[in-house]
């Protein structure tokens, strides 16, 4: 029953879950809601955990549950196919992992049909879930305004991608038509409590694979040769605040190399061409410092692939022999290196950071 790693979305059934009853056995007036389960509701909301419906019902139970709840939940996939699949697609939707979810459902054939199909999900029954909540998968050690405003986040999230699917043109000019706006700057002190909830949260752009303490970060802020990078967000659409961030070290610059021992991307900014956009300012910063390379350390795992395919885009290339996961019990690192020859990669207009135009001093 228990996992690796936090817990992003809760995906709930509605009949003798949510709900005090069945949904489609109620007549004139359908059921109210658990009044424990939504208060677990409330509070793992409040913690930024996001919440989803899947059900075998029409959409018109998924509205009544939001009504009685009094929740807006991220996602809602009402049918009568599998549980799994469902999963699956509010999965894709969020734009997460799969094994980011948990599922509660008070059935135990759809319990342990999603446990099958899906063995990274972890799999509750009603009561449980009422106990979940101080349980360490649905408990971050910090919880950020950005934590608290996640679910409102993703409302904005899905909006753009209806924008985005009635768009005519490139993703480029989408994002520019977008207002978007990316703001690299040095971290401060005040910081560091979202740069500790990002190592800790992202998986699928995070190149250490694992979260730090906050005493991690507070060291590199301070220390010759290092330094803390944040990336922020925001478009027509709403505002993401800090989505990135990087640790810079410069200790073997005089041997022409930069290293980045962490470069880690909330899944809310994949697809907006905020990875690209930090990857080639390192460049460009590295390059502008006379280093002759840069040196990416990354874990290897099922989790990254989309990291190690943007570094592999950006340039970088893992020299001899590959490294190769071996899963998330041993993954193993492997160095993205890239040389800083001409030409060096651009940067879009909508990017703001030290040493480029418009941006903040080095």
């Amino acid at each position: 029953m228990t996992r690796e790693g936090p817990v992003k979305c809760v995906v709930w059934d509605i009949d003798n879950t949510l709900l005090t009853g069945v949904y489609l056995e109620s007549g004139d007036e359908p059921p109210g809601a658990d009044p424990v389960l939504a208060a677990v509701l409330a509070e793992l909301g409040e913690r930024g955990i996001l919440h989803a419906l899947a059900s075998k019902n029409p959409p018109e139970a998924a509205a009544h549950t939001a009504r009685v709840t009094g929740w807006r939940f991220a996602a809602a996939e009402c049918g009568w196919g599998h549980k799994s699949d469902a999963l699956a697609r509010i999965a894709a939707t969020l734009g997460m992992a799969v094994d980011a979810l948990a599922f509660v459902d008070d059935d135990p054939f759809e319990r342990a049909e999603v446990g099958w199909a899906l063995p990274g999900v972890l799999v509750l029954s009603p009561e449980e879930a009422a106990e979940a909540a101080g349980w360490p998968e649905f408990s971050p050690p910090v919880i950020t305004p950005e934590a608290r405003r996640r679910a409102e986040m993703y409302a904005e999230r899905q909006r753009r991608q209806a924008a985005e699917r009635s768009f005519g043109g490139t993703r480029e000019e989408f994002l520019e038509s977008a207002g978007t706006q990316v703001r690299i700057a040095a971290a401060t002190t005040a910081d560091v409590p979202r740069l500790e909830e990002l190592a800790a949260r992202t998986r699928q752009l995070n190149s250490a694979g694992a979260g730090m303490a906050q005493d991690w970060f507070r060291g590199p802020l301070t220390a010759p040769g290092r330094e803390v990078v944040t990336v922020r967000l925001r478009d027509a659409f709403g505002d993401d605040g800090m989505v990135g961030g990087c640790v810079i070290d410069r200790d073997q610059q005089a041997a022409g190399i930069w290293v980045v021992p962490l470069l880690m991307m909330s899944c809310r900014a994949m697809g907006r061409g905020v990875i690209d956009a930090l990857l080639a300012w390192l460049i460009r910063q590295a390059a502008r410092a006379g280093a002759r390379r840069l040196l990416i350390p990354c874990v290897t795992n099922s989790r990254n692939v989309p990291l190690r395919l943007a570094l592999a885009a950006a340039g970088f290339r893992v020299p001899g022999p590959a490294g190769t996961g071996h899963g998330d019990a041993g993954p193993a690192p492997a160095a993205y290196q890239r040389d800083l020859n001409p030409p060096l990669p651009g940067l879009p207009g909508w990017v703001r950071a030290p040493g480029e135009p418009g941006g903040d001093a080095a």
